[in-house]
């Protein structure tokens, strides 16, 4: 299936749809993950993938653009949430080299950045080892994508 956006709603009690990620879920804070909800998931949904990409971030690296802040899957289909800091699911690495969220931070002077948080529903759940990069991720689950959405944040360097 192609990579293409479905009816499924993604938000977070943290920021609205296109307004300012809390310095707290920054680089600058206490660079934790923000609280994520989804509903609407596609019929047949068994798992679920979490990813957010900064792509105003200035850097091109392996046929990709901007920044990889989190990569996170084997979330299993029954659930509608990931709490703040969350635990749930094995995490991938980021382009900081971490497996672990990493929050927002342009460059100095770089002005508004855009964050996509993207969820990411499956046809199965994934059992998939921890460290993967974006890349990986979306070469193993791409067959078994059923939709996908996202929320969109922003965030400025203080």
């Amino acid at each position: 299936m192609a990579f293409a956006l479905s009816t499924m709603q993604v938000t977070s009690v943290a920021f609205a749809n296109h307004q300012a990620v809390p310095s707290r879920y920054s680089g600058e804070g206490e660079d934790i993950s923000p609280a994520l909800a989804w509903q609407g998931a596609p019929e047949g949904t068994k798992g679920f993938a979490v990813i957010c990409h900064d792509p105003d971030a200035p850097l091109v690296k392996e046929g990709s653009y901007g920044f990889i802040h989190w990569v996170l899957y084997n979330l299993p289909g029954d659930i509608q949430e990931l709490t703040e800091n969350t635990a749930v699911g094995t995490s991938g690495v980021n382009d900081r080299g971490n497996s672990s969220y990493c929050g927002p931070m342009p460059p100095e002077g770089h002005g508004k950045h855009l964050y996509y948080f993207w969820v990411l529903a499956l046809d199965h759940q994934t059992s998939l080892p921890a460290g993967l990069t974006q890349a990986e991720l979306l070469n193993e689950i791409e067959p078994h994508l059923l939709g996908m959405n996202r929320l969109v944040g922003t965030y400025q360097r203080g």
